[in-house]
């Protein structure tokens, strides 16, 4: 017989608050001045006088046997559990709870916290957004705060950046967990829904951002029938066998401790996960494959127009015409003008504007997404309306049935339900003001354990591509044979795989990580730094594994990090910069550019791309300011263009809750 859901357990899984509107006009001054009044460094100063207080209790509780120091936490649980209305009455509690918890790790984990990820564990509990630096120990610095947040009773959840972190994560740390009182769970995509249920019933989840959502969306369908908590509650009450077994597998949602928050919050915030299901589309399928002939007939220039910047296709007159002449080769239902042209941007789309190797992939003939920001494949994902069946049909593939949206909801919005919002990530500075404005999350900049000594050199600079690529292939050459390790960070699959194919001409042996070849991702990372090892990667560059460096390597100068390209954020630079010279060790990091590169191409003019070729072919030397100024105007430009889609987003979220008289999840 299934167990029965107390109420008030029930109430507080299915109440999901509404989040406040943001601020406009003078409202949103306001806020912003209150954000910038906030960064002060007192926030650090209060901080660091806990830490110190953290630390100072450690020989006392070194001396605690472990059955002792057991009993000290659970009791300091309780007082937390207790304290959890109460700000004042938690925040005195916390640094000694927290000096008990640092104690724990060091003795079932074998790692004893720096007082700079203590400093990160605080700020997290504040609510804050600590910004660490990559290899900083950002998973125990998490750890730390979730046993915090455990100890409250309420669900926690820490979000990571893939399903290998999820699990790896929390089995690691189980052990220190249990040591403390708190239970622990993953959730990955392979689970199903019984083991999501257990894994989400823990003090601590631990999980990916679109699981997550997903799970609370599919829990939403769940309850289209009676969505309330205040009638759930009733229905309970009057008959506590009606809330049974009924499909849930989320308990509530509280607090979010989110890894890697510029990319699950900035990032992807542009994209709203969506849950669908197939609906059979005949028609649609045979217009795809309609559509594919007709385009492939149009000549860009002549009959059409691709805008790189906002990603846009304009049928001229001469390609209007061309298909109002093909018009009856198309299903009956897609020859009025609007919509056969609707049909052909989107089938023109394909063919300019989403790549393979770049924005997808092939596999089991099938067109697999691959994330434009980690560089991941998504093989559960698809594009929506029509797109993915336009680019089956480009790349001559089984064309799919289409999907039916049974639910929505943007990352902003889903994070803003949270009651206790934070982070961390090693980039967040660019964007602190999005992240106070959007998320009422204030910046913490943590410092590093031991100095940073990565040396950046300037960007090398290249008429086009071709010359680029061969340089990068003699300068890896060049690095491996001085012994030195070397990563190269690509933009795409088609990239890393080409790369490779110049490397293996020269005779070299080298790591390939894409989301092609991901099998052994964390291998591949771990072992980058070892004498002499060549690793080509995309963004995934194994994001939560430290690139640890082998014996000698240090003297010889550290990692090498070469960038093929610059991104259109330059947080995506600094990132894969900071992979190198981690915690005090020695190495460098130089960026290749060519005026062919996709964000100088998409974001500036031709004109501007002509005077600088002409200045970078007169004298390399005196190119550099001028071609380092307009990188970063082409960045400026690409996230004052993300922003702005990010704020449609957002327009759009709150236009859905005040137009729609039903629960945002159905939004």
């Amino acid at each position: 017989m299934p167990s029965i859901v107390p109420p008030s357990a029930d109430y507080h899984r299915v109440a999901v608050p509404r989040t406040r509107p943001l601020p406009k006009g003078l409202d949103a001054l306001a806020q912003s001045a209150v954000g910038l009044a906030g960064r002060a460094s007192r926030r650090h100063a209060r901080l660091t006088a806990s830490v110190d207080r953290v630390v100072g209790q450690a020989p006392e509780l070194e001396a605690l046997s472990d059955r002792h120091l057991r009993e000290r936490l659970q009791d300091f649980r309780e007082r937390v559990r207790r304290a959890r209305l109460h700000p004042a009455r938690r925040a005195a509690v916390i640094p000694d709870a927290l000096a008990g918890i640092r104690e724990a790790a060091r003795r079932t984990v074998g790692l004893e916290p720096f007082p700079v990820q203590l400093l990160g564990a605080l700020a997290m509990d504040r609510g804050m957004l600590a910004e660490m630096a990559t290899g900083e120990g950002k998973t125990l610095t998490a750890a730390l705060a979730a046993t915090l947040a455990g100890w409250s009773g309420a669900p926690c959840h820490i979000v990571t950046v893939n399903d290998y972190l999820a699990q790896r994560d929390a089995e690691w740390f189980a052990p220190f967990y249990r040591f403390c009182g708190v239970s622990v769970g993953y959730v990955t995509s392979a689970l199903d829904p019984a083991a999501r249920r257990k894994a989400y019933a823990s003090d601590v989840c631990y999980t990916t951002s679109k699981e997550l959502l997903a799970d609370f969306l599919r829990d939403r369908l769940h309850l289209a029938r009676v969505p309330e908590p205040e009638r759930r509650l009733l229905r309970a009450l009057l008959a506590p066998r009606s809330v049974t077994a009924d499909g849930l597998v989320m308990r509530g949602l509280h607090t979010a401790l989110v890894d890697e928050a510029d990319s699950v919050l900035i990032d992807e915030a542009v994209t709203p996960l969506i849950i669908a299901r197939r609906r059979p589309n005949p028609l649609l399928r045979d217009a795809c494959a309609a559509a594919r002939a007709i385009a492939e007939d149009l000549q860009p220039g002549r009959d059409y127009t691709v805008d790189l910047r906002y990603r846009e296709i304009e049928l001229r007159p001469e390609g209007e015409a061309h298909v109002d002449a093909l018009a009856q080769t198309l299903p009956a239902i897609w020859r009025g003008a609007a919509r056969r042209k609707e049909l052909i941007q989107q089938a023109l789309t394909a063919r300019e504007l989403f790549l393979r190797g770049r924005n997808y992939v092939i596999q089991d003939e099938k067109a697999v997404i691959v994330d434009e920001f980690t560089g991941r494949i998504m093989p559960n994902r698809t594009w929506s309306e029509g797109l993915h069946q336009a680019i089956e049909a480009k790349e001559r593939l089984d064309i799919t049935e289409p999907d039916e949206t049974l639910a929505r909801l943007s990352f902003q919005r889903f994070f803003r339900l949270f009651s206790r919002l934070a982070g961390m990530t090693g980039t967040a500075r660019e964007a602190t003001g999005e992240f106070w404005r959007i998320y009422r999350l204030p910046v913490l900049a943590i410092p590093t354990h031991r100095p940073c000594i990565r040396e950046v050199a300037p960007d090398r600079l290249f008429l086009d591509a071709e010359s680029k690529w061969a340089a990068v292939a003699t300068e890896v050459g060049r690095i491996h044979a001085a012994g030195r390790p070397v990563l190269v960070g690509t933009r795409s699959v088609a990239a890393s795989e080409a790369l490779a194919g110049r490397l293996e001409a020269l005779g070299l042996e080298f790591n390939l990580l894409n989301a092609v070849r991901h099998a052994e991702e964390a291998r591949i990372v771990a072992e980058a730094g070892l004498e002499g090892r060549i690793t080509i990667a995309t963004n995934m560059a194994g994001r939560g594994t430290d690139i640890k460096l082998g014996r000698g390597v240090a003297a010889s100068g550290g990692l090498h990090v070469l960038a093929t390209e610059r991104h259109e954020s330059g947080r995506i630079d600094r990132q894969l910069f900071g992979r190198c010279a981690r915690q005090g060790d020695p190495g460098s990091a130089q960026a290749f550019v060519s005026l062919e590169d996709e964000i100088l191409v998409r974001f500036l003019s031709a004109p501007v791309r002509a005077g600088l070729a002409r200045a970078l072919a007169a004298s390399p030397a005196s190119a550099r300011r001028p071609v380092a100024a307009a990188v970063r105007s082409a960045q400026a430009a690409a996230q004052r263009l993300a922003y702005r889609q990010r704020r449609s987003v957002l327009a759009t979220d709150t236009w859905l809750d005040e137009s729609l008289s039903f629960a945002p999840d159905a939004a």
